[in-house]
């Protein structure tokens, strides 16, 4: 028994130690009842992700309805890419097509090192925390291909798309290594570069964001939240007709 105890502890080791050296994640709130908030989340994705990553599992169609946007106003504001499925020359896509992008896989591994992935469901894969964290902790990095790196997600291949947005940032503090001789990366951060928004109009966008990717990830929670309290207020009424038919049922047995 001992033996098989010692056994499982080693063979858990590299998770524990792979734990240790995660970053702390920050908490995000998700608040999908928030109109608002998901509209300017979409407008974010549709501006600064849908560039190179692709929401397949999405329909335009589908978004105006649940965000409660006009087909006029997505057609307008939100539908960039063309559709080169039919046609070499491109027509603009329609409504009721999925959220694709023009980049085929074999291109984004040839700009990027690795093919771009679609972002249907990366709030379920990552998690709306990590996704928050990340979008917050790229710092300038000279020695990667695209001049930044990240503390969430080392070496990262993909640039700060939102730089204009959030500015420019340097490490406060350089890469070091704790009295274990761990390497230790620098979460706090001094701007270089300003960008068009403040610290907190900053983490404001990035919130919509996340939140829009938190809802893309699985459209029908809007639909199954309300349904939930449905359900459970029919089965509330459902134990008072049936307790009160138990008590009929059983008044005269002794």
């Amino acid at each position: 028994m001992k033996k098989l105890i010692a056994t499982l502890l080693i063979s858990l080791m590299p998770t524990f130690a792979f734990a240790a050296g995660k970053v702390q994640l920050e908490e995000v709130e998700i608040n999908l009842d928030n109109k608002a908030s998901l509209q300017r989340g979409a407008k974010l994705f549709v501006n600064y992700c849908l560039n190179c990553h692709a929401a397949s599992y999405m329909r335009y169609s589908r978004m105006a309805k649940d965000l409660e946007l006009t087909d006029e106003q997505v057609e307008e504001n939100m539908i960039f890419p063309a559709d080169f499925s039919k046609e070499k020359d491109g027509k603009p896509k329609k409504i009721g097509q999925l959220m694709t992008v023009a980049m085929s896989a074999e291109d984004g591994k040839a700009y990027f090192g690795t093919a771009v992935p679609d972002l249907s469901v990366i709030a379920r894969a990552r998690g709306a925390d990590w996704i928050y964290t990340y979008l917050k902790s790229f710092y300038i990095d000279e020695s990667r291909p695209f001049g930044v790196n990240n503390t969430v997600f080392p070496s990262v291949g993909m640039p700060h798309a939102l730089w204009e947005l959030e500015g420019l940032k340097r490490p406060v503090h350089a890469k070091g290594a704790d009295k274990e001789g761990h390497e230790k990366l620098a979460l706090d951060f001094e701007t270089v570069v300003p960008g068009s928004m403040s610290a907190a109009e900053y983490d404001s966008a990035v919130t919509d964001l996340v939140n829009f990717l938190e809802y893309m990830g699985e459209p029908a929670k809007l639909v199954r939240y309300t349904m939930g309290v449905y359900v459970l207020g029919f089965l509330f009424l459902l134990f008072i007709v049936s307790y009160a038919m138990k008590k009929e049922f059983w008044k005269d047995v002794h």
